[in-house]
């Protein structure tokens, strides 16, 4: 006799995963059950991305376990067996874009080190070179060769399985981003997966391509297909989703049907606290001085990630941009550190014209920035600390190209001491730093060309909390310089120290916060839940 109790398809329980001493997961749930679309939320460093390498196979927990239909998962090296249970559709797409669809679905995996196309004949139908070792294929073969017209038509069946409409033979870089992650979905499936995890699936779509693949999810259910959903709008969990489930600093809070958990709870959930006791943990209100001058001044910028922006910055005045990873905040940042050009807008600096897509020109316009990645942008890892601290200004330090090692030295002393830099010295090789002082050191190079404009982004990420503080600081201390800064970051605790907050929902900016804003509010406007 049936019980009436239903197997999850998905099942983990006290997952936890440590790097180095870093636990990026204390306690991770999930019960997902056959054929729902199950929402998994939580504000940056909740722990979600964590838990779904741990589902995907891609790492193994410390502790806890994962079971499939009630059986336990595969062994971390059997790939096969784990493709034949879920897969993941990631922001960016893992398809090969000069390949052709009918060839990306039935590659099964390209290593990270293979970038071009394989070594196919375009002949069709004659055969082609064998496929390339770098890639694992299923593609039908005749005497040891491709057979390209079994290749097409078996893609035309799969595609018509799972009603994608794409043509076989188009290349993939031609594709609508909707098109790409359908093509993506229907390999997994094609492989036996489905348990598909979509990973902020609607960041760069529209609101109509945002329907039609909620009206696809919805088809694929009715087929049998379970999905685990991820967004940081959770308007769209309410839309699509049946059930859902909070990560909070790094563990499990509430896993709860969608239909019963009001958004106020969920918003709640994710920050922490209730409304009643966030209401007694307002952000200490600041007065701006409106007489103080406009150091940045921007009128309709406009670009890819960002549409008709207005924004100024006073003199002593720090403003925060907010917004989910697809908002357009960085790029907007960005733009003013000359890193982007917009095709659209205005924006100047201290009354002159700011110069976008040149690095080296805002520069020299009084712009100083920490960008959003300390590692790939931040730091010369083969040089030292005083080198790193002193590369925006050498032209300071020295005449004709040379530049004076005493004076250089002395100089990035001067900022080791400023920003309380742990370290043996200027002659330290930076990459012999921890984390946090490495960061200052990014921060004191930006710091030491004396800007009118500071754009921090990301700026305390991956530091322990004394060296947050200490980076925070700073934020203070060029408030009371007169120095315009801009604060770009996912941390609340960054935020707290502006005086305003915009935050920026799909490109526009939707919402402006004066500082004493409640975390409920301001994460109630980053997930899009109280405008439209």
């Amino acid at each position: 006799m049936s019980t009436g109790v239903i197997t999850p398809l998905v099942e983990a329980q006290g997952i936890v995963k440590r790097y180095g001493p870093t636990t990026a997961l204390a306690d991770g749930r999930l019960t997902v059950l056959p054929g729902e679309s199950h929402a998994l939320v939580g504000r940056n460093g909740a722990g979600k991305s964590t838990l779904v390498t741990v589902l995907t196979g891609l790492q193994a927990p410390d502790e806890g376990t994962v079971r499939f239909d009630g059986e336990p998962a595969p062994p971390l090296a059997d790939r096969d067996a784990w493709r034949r249970k879920v897969a993941c559709v990631y922001q960016r797409t893992t398809l090969v874009p000069e390949l052709t669809v009918a060839e990306n679905l039935f590659i099964a995996e390209i290593h990270a080190a293979k970038s071009t196309r394989p070594r196919f004949r375009s002949g069709r139908g004659s055969g082609g070179c064998p496929p390339d070792e770098h890639s694992i294929n299923r593609q039908p073969l005749e005497r040891g060769f491709i057979s390209w017209r079994r290749l097409k038509s078996q893609a035309a069946e799969l595609l018509d399985t799972w009603d994608v409409h794409v043509d076989p033979e188009t290349r993939t870089a031609d594709l609508k981003v909707e098109d790409r992650q359908m093509v993506e979905i229907a390999r997994a499936l094609s492989f036996g997966a489905r348990f598909i995890v979509l990973d902020e699936p609607t960041a760069q779509l529209d609101n109509r391509e945002i329907e039609r693949l909620f009206t696809r999810m919805r088809a694929l259910q009715d087929s049998g297909v379970t999905f685990l959903f991820i967004s940081h709008h959770l308007q769209e969990v309410y839309e699509v989703c049946q059930t859902v489930t909070v990560l909070r600093d790094a563990r499990w809070i509430t896993t709860a049907p969608v239909a019963d958990l009001p958004r106020a709870a969920l918003v709640e959930a994710m920050a922490g606290e209730t409304i009643e006791t966030l209401a007694d943990q307002a952000v200490q209100e600041r007065l701006v001085d409106d007489s103080a001058p406009v150091l940045l001044d921007a009128r309709g910028l406009t670009s890819e990630a960002y549409e008709d922006v207005d924004l100024t910055v006073r003199s002593g005045e720090v403003v925060g941009l907010a917004g989910s990873s697809a908002s357009g905040k960085i790029e907007l940042a960005e733009s003013f550190t000359g890193l982007h050009t917009p095709s659209g807008g205005t924006a100047q600096l201290d009354g002159k014209q700011l110069p976008f897509g040149d690095v080296q020109a805002a520069l020299r316009a009084g712009v100083g920035c920490v960008p959003r990645d300390r590692h790939s942008q931040g730091l010369v890892v083969g040089m030292t600390v005083g080198d790193n601290a002193t590369l925006s200004v050498l032209d300071r330090l020295g005449r004709y190209g040379f530049v004076g090692t005493d004076r250089k030295r002395g100089f990035a002393t001067e900022l080791i001491d400023r920003l309380d830099i742990h370290t043996e010295g200027p002659d330290q090789p930076v990459s012999d730093l921890s984390g946090g002082n490495a960061q200052k050191v990014v921060m004191a190079r930006a710091l030491a060309s004396d800007p009118r404009l500071l754009v921090l982004i990301n700026p305390t990420a991956g530091v322990d909390v004394k060296s947050k503080e200490s980076l925070l600081a700073r934020v203070d201390s060029a408030r009371e310089d007169g120095t315009a800064v801009l604060v770009v970051s996912d941390e609340l605790d960054d935020l707290r120290r502006c005086d305003r907050v915009l935050v920026l929902f799909h490109g526009r900016v939707v919402a402006e916060h004066p500082a004493g804003w409640r975390d409920h509010e301001l994460i109630a406007s980053i997930e899009g839940v109280d405008h439209g």
